[in-house]
């Protein structure tokens, strides 16, 4: 894979995390249940910890990262109806939309899976992000569920 190829994998993979972490962020701060407000503050730490980690991948590999955020128009509508959700303070509907978000993240993931000729390092860090998204996508998936 060269060079351009792979940095602008990164950098959708490092824009969909801080995506999602904001959105966390958000949902953090506005919902009123303690048990969820744990919940989003571990995921948006989560995201905080994968940017980095990619980030500093990129720079091993002489890669910039872009920090225009222009591939982050189609990750930010993952996120959008969150204000509206949050404003309502339901939490079945601020779930819905970080679902909806982790729905997006984990197609990410595949995506950047699928390339062929990632450098390993990078490949193995993806894959190992790629089960914690899982994770939390589940997590979040199992609450909105649950939640009335």
């Amino acid at each position: 894979m060269e060079a351009k190829a792979t940095q602008t994998l990164l950098n959708e993979l490092v824009e969909t995390l801080k995506d999602g972490q904001n959105g966390y962020a958000d949902a953090m701060t506005d919902v009123e249940d303690a048990k969820l407000k744990e919940t989003f503050k571990k995921y948006a730490a989560q995201r905080s910890e994968y940017i980095t980690e990619i980030e500093d991948q990129m720079f091993k590999m002489n890669l910039k990262p872009d920090e225009s955020g222009s591939v982050a128009a189609t990750v930010h509508r993952a996120w959008i109806d969150l204000k509206a959700a949050i404003t309502s303070k339901d939490s079945k509907a601020v779930l819905n939309e970080c679902e909806r978000g982790e729905d997006y993240a984990v197609k990410a993931y595949q995506t950047a899976l699928k390339a062929q000729d990632l450098p390993s390092a990078v490949k193995s860090v993806i894959e190992k992000q790629y089960q914690g998204v899982k994770e939390a996508h589940d997590t979040i998936k199992a609450l909105r569920d649950s939640s009335k």
